[in-house]
């Protein structure tokens, strides 16, 4: 048990440590030190509201009215300055917290695309379920989470440590007898007030102990739910078209069933945890004055000395209580930090396998070729099962190439391979260095934006002349979005799927580049418009070399060379299969 605390310790400051000596270690250290003076002071205020709850409540006892009234003023001067510094305390705390969250998110989203991370990822899962609320939601509770509970449990020490010397000299000593022995515990009521403070934190955690997993798996399935809806607005063209809704609702009602359950669960440990807590908190009102009380009427110590006794143990027991406190928040927050955890060692993985070198080497070509060649090239699924083996390849510049072959046999994954983004597998792949490379996937993605922004990605903005852009709209025969470049839209849900490749298509014609895959990137275009485009592309990109894949018979007679992917003896190869001249 002990074990795990430490591991678990070793997890949070893995997760916290690389902000406070970074480059921005100065301004929070220096935000961190403002917020403990701040809490320092507070507690310091406590001490002389607790001074003052003697010197009131004897005045009131004694009827003293001159001293009722300069007590008062004093009452408000600490008072302001009590507001003051809570003020301020919480305003810099909320500031620390920002600042440490837009940096972890910054750091966050940089591992997470740099080298891809976020492709191997998704394709081999593992430990990084849902990164999109790991970054946003997890990342923000844990950089207020870990301020408000590091800071509380500061001040819960500073303040136990203040109130235990008063509580020490006010409670004076209780004798006991016991079998004709008097035992005398000198500071009976310090004492009292931590065996009863540590009994509580030792019940409060084990009746709170199953919210951790409860929490952590509650943000899994509320992730779960949530994308499922995101993924269905996202593709409402198909559900419709397929009449799914019947299917949709049951995946609906099935993954909410698992949120409903999972919170039946939290409610019924929470009850189980409130109500200790609650009569935990009851009880300490009355425990201290029952011991306290004794003193008072044997006339020991006046109304003023008992008040102040009683305010120096609750905040000892407070202070010495702060687990019990916060238990309820660190539930959640240790099941935040094991999904930081997770997808940080995820990345790390991805990031190890990155630095050995990817299994499959993009090289530049010797110097002067003007080819693409793949050489012992092995693609593999994740697994590492062999898909295509021993692929040799040669495309030449200014040759067309259509590659096809039957679905699963390996035509996309070499697609991904010449564009360097496939990791699984063996061999090399030479590309001329100089030149620019473009690849257009079946479904291009189209960021929500301005229509602007869509066809110059992933350019920045503003690169481009829009006469340059309306005229490849209109050469893509996409002439009715001419006046809407500045229309921002979430233009994958607005355009039809024929729409959206012939965006890609004029994305092409402002790249311009030296070479054009096209990976089934004309499937939803009639033969009518995909024969315009192909035949279009030689004429404004005239030094543009195009190798597509692709079923369709109609795209042969735009490829002098055809190249297919079919099985030998159970293995499947590349083959040679045709050479005409292009129509």
């Amino acid at each position: 048990m002990f074990g795990k605390h430490i591991d678990f310790a070793r997890d949070v400051w893995a997760l916290a440590r690389p902000y406070w000596f970074s480059e921005e270690r100065w301004p929070a250290r220096g935000l961190l030190l403002a917020i403990i003076a701040l809490n320092l002071s507070i507690v310091f205020l406590s001490v002389m509201f607790n001074d003052w709850n003697r010197l009131m409540y004897n005045a009131l006892q004694q009827y003293d009215v001159g001293r009722f009234l300069p007590l008062m003023g004093r009452f408000s001067v600490l008072a302001f300055f009590w507001i003051a510094f809570q003020v301020y305390r919480l305003y810099l705390r909320q500031m620390l917290e920002m600042r440490w969250r837009r940096w972890m998110t910054e750091r966050f989203v940089s591992r997470w695309l740099a080298g891809r991370t976020y492709y191997r990822l998704q394709l081999e899962g593992g430990g990084a379920d849902n990164p999109d609320q790991r970054i946003t939601e997890d990342l923000r509770d844990f950089t207020a989470g870990t301020l408000s509970l590091a800071i509380g449990l500061m001040e819960a020490v500073v303040t136990l440590a203040s109130f235990a010397g008063i509580l020490w000299a006010l409670s004076g000593s209780l004798t006991i007898p016991i079998d004709g022995v008097e035992i005398t515990i000198p500071g009976y009521l310090l004492w009292a007030a931590l065996l009863y403070s540590a009994l509580g934190t030792w019940l409060t955690h084990l009746v709170g102990r199953p919210l951790i997993g409860l929490n952590f798996q509650r943000q899994r399935v509320e992730a779960d739910y949530r994308f499922s809806l995101v993924r269905f607005r996202e593709n409402v063209d198909g559900v419709a078209l397929y009449g799914g809704e019947a299917r949709e609702q049951r995946q609906f009602s099935l993954l909410f069933a698992n949120v409903l359950t999972n919170w039946w669960q939290i409610m019924r440990q929470t009850k189980r945890l409130t109500s200790f807590t609650a009569g935990f908190g009851q009880a300490a009102v009355i425990f201290p004055m029952a011991l306290a009380a004794p003193r008072y009427f044997a006339h020991v110590i006046e109304l003023g000395p008992l008040m102040q006794t009683l305010d120096a143990f609750g905040q000892v027991q407070s202070s010495m209580s702060w687990f019990v406190d916060a238990y309820s928040a660190i539930a959640p927050w240790k099941a935040t930090v094991d999904r930081l955890t997770s997808f940080n060692a995820a990345m790390t993985r991805i990031e190890a396998t990155l630095e050995t070198g990817p299994a499959i080497h993009v090289v530049p070509a010797a110097e002067g070729a003007h080819e693409i060649r793949t050489r012992d090239l092995d693609l593999a699924v994740p697994g590492g099962r062999v898909l295509l083996p021993h692929a040799e390849l040669t495309l030449r510049q200014g040759e067309p190439v259509l590659l096809s072959g039957p679905s699963g046999s390996g035509k996309s994954t070499l697609f991904r391979a010449l564009a360097g983004i496939w990791p699984y597998g063996a061999g090399t792949v030479e590309r001329p260095s100089a030149q620019r490379f473009l690849f257009l996937p079946q479904r291009p993605y189209l960021p929500i934006g301005p229509l602007r922004d869509v066809l110059t990605y992933p350019a920045p903005a503003g690169q481009l002349a829009d006469a340059e852009i309306i005229e490849a709209l209109r050469a893509c025969e996409l002439a009715p979005l001419v006046d809407r470049l500045d229309d921002a839209q979430h233009w994958a849900q607005l355009l039809s799927p024929g729409e959206q490749q012939r965006i890609a298509f004029a994305r092409a014609l402002l790249v311009k580049p030296d070479w054009l895959f096209l990976d089934e990137a004309s499937s939803a275009l009639d033969e009518a418009t995909e024969m315009r485009l192909y035949q279009m592309l030689p004429k404004r990109l005239p030094d543009t070399t195009v190798v597509s894949i692709g079923h369709r018979p109609s795209l042969r007679a735009f490829h002098p060379r055809q190249i297919e992917i079919r099985q030998t003896d159970g293995l499947w190869g590349l083959h040679d299969t045709a050479l005409r001249a292009a129509q």
